[in-house]
């Protein structure tokens, strides 16, 4: 099943640059391991733009942010990369 509408929540960044999609979330939009999304993330205390890339769900529900991706919002927040992990992001999702 395809996504049809924008889908937006706030997640904690886990090690590995991962963050986990809620499973309601997940539930109520059929989400599966094979769907390509564009995903959306921004830092909300950091006051930074939202960053852009396509990925998919691993098999345990979680999306991997690439490291590109971390080094543009690190950039905007002036933050160091290894303090990102714990830190909290806005995290917007649709279909491809």
């Amino acid at each position: 099943m395809v996504l049809t509408e924008n889908i937006e929540f706030q997640g904690r960044l886990e090690r590995g640059n991962r963050v986990q999609v809620p499973k309601p979330i997940r539930q109520k939009c059929a989400l599966e391991r094979g769907n390509v999304l564009k995903v959306s993330v921004r830092v909300p205390e950091a006051h930074t733009n939202w960053q852009d890339f396509y990925a998919h769900m691993d098999k345990s529900g979680r999306i991997t942010i690439p490291k590109l991706t971390l080094s543009l919002l690190q950039d905007g927040a002036e933050i160091s990369l290894e303090s990102f992990v714990g830190a909290v992001f806005d995290v917007s999702l649709e279909s491809s």
